[in-house]
């Protein structure tokens, strides 16, 4: 099974690498550090985090080891983009060109290994092809959704074809290969899709980076209508407590949605500013969980984001920050520093303390057998 990292100031080289261990050696490595408590905060809570970064390719699963300190589990997924978790063992990941469904194998008492509580093997995989999927999400009748930023539609996997069409903001004239507005952010609500975020309402190829300044939308799905705009690339829009969550990417913030019968007189209310560009969401109690990234490039050029940061004398950092919602104050934090810079998305795994998962990238997955009880019920 996978390593699990005890003491996350040491440094660690990559886990699974589909070019082998030779090439794998040769890369930088990856330092991981957290602040004091986070290991603690995780297993008091009996909580894990799933961590997605497409520029790298992994997939993380953190949780408190048994001496107390961090476990993170890693694994190669080609650019690794949404998390979903409908409940405790059932984990749902977008990748380059398929939609990944994870089942935990273990019941409740069981461990692989003396360690893991959980593990989650990839059961299902949609081949979709490259659409550039984002955000994902499972609807009531068992279906998953997922946001088709390439087609600018939310759309389902198809038994037949690469996807089938859901749903399409009203700006949008026609399904077709090219990312007008950059569709991204999907939020759920009791498996119907409530909210999604745009990065423009543009209905031309490309439209979007023109806008990325102050072009930034959040729609509702059922209506159609933009509830808020004026944001700057707006990502990870979620529905927690009452309230429309989402990040304001381009300014660094994570806020709130004040809703007005107009979308001019809607108000987003900034809750705290992170060092960077904010992308992936998750809760749990009073706390946010808020994926940070550097940037692509030297600089975030062209967004608020460059000024705030040269203003309060920081540097972009990549990891995760646990916010208190009620106080906008940093609780605790998880860095990642080395050759992986960018973040997409971050989910809360309840239930759990030490979860890992399977990938393709090494052999354990042919060696886990499971399977069901014998079904006597049958007959032929």
């Amino acid at each position: 099974m996978s390593k699990g990292e005890e003491k996350p100031d040491d440094e660690k080289a990559p886990q699974d690498s589909e070019a082998g261990t030779e090439q794998a050696a040769e890369q930088p490595q990856v330092k991981y550090s957290m602040s004091p408590g986070f290991s603690s905060f995780l297993g008091g809570n009996g909580i894990g985090l799933g961590i997605s970064s497409y520029q790298s390719g992994k997939f993380y699963l953190l949780g408190q080891n048994t001496d107390g300190g961090l476990l993170v589990d890693e694994r190669f997924f080609r650019k690794a983009m949404g998390i979903a978790v409908p409940d405790k063992d059932t984990i749902l990941l977008a990748t380059l060109f398929q939609v990944i469904r994870f089942k935990n194998v273990l019941n409740a008492g069981q461990q692989i290994n003396n360690l893991y509580d959980a593990c989650y093997v990839p059961r299902e995989l949609f081949t979709t092809g490259e659409l550039d999927a984002h955000d994902v999400g499972l609807l009531r009748d068992g279906r998953i959704v997922f946001v088709n930023t390439q087609f600018n539609c939310l759309a389902t996997p198809s038994a037949r074809h690469s996807f089938t069409p859901l749903w399409k903001p009203p700006f949008i004239s026609k399904i077709v290969k090219e990312d007008r507005c950059h569709l991204n952010g999907l939020a759920m609500e009791d498996g119907v899709p409530r909210y999604v975020t745009a990065v423009s309402k543009s209905d031309t190829i490309d439209g979007w980076r023109d806008r990325r300044f102050d072009g930034g939308i959040v729609i509702d799905v059922g209506t159609g209508e933009i509830v808020v705009g004026g944001l700057s690339m707006p990502h990870s829009p979620r529905l927690y407590n009452g309230k429309l969550y989402v990040l304001n990417s381009g300014t660094g913030e994570l806020g709130w949605v004040e809703p007005a019968p107009k979308a001019a007189d809607a108000k987003f209310h900034a809750v705290a500013f992170c060092p960077g560009f904010v992308r992936g969401l998750g809760f749990f109690g009073k706390y946010a969980f808020v994926g940070l990234s550097k940037p692509r490039y030297e600089r975030f050029e062209g967004l608020a984001l460059d000024k705030k940061l040269a203003d309060t004398d920081s540097e972009p950092w990549c990891g995760v920050q646990v916010i208190d919602l009620e106080t906008g104050t940093v609780t605790h934090w998880f860095r990642i520093d080395g050759p992986v810079g960018e973040l997409y998305d971050v989910a809360v795994v309840p239930g759990v303390f030490r979860p890992m998962s399977l990938g393709f990238a090494s052999n354990e997955v042919l060696g886990l057998i499971t399977h069901d009880e014998i079904d006597e019920t049958v007959a032929f």
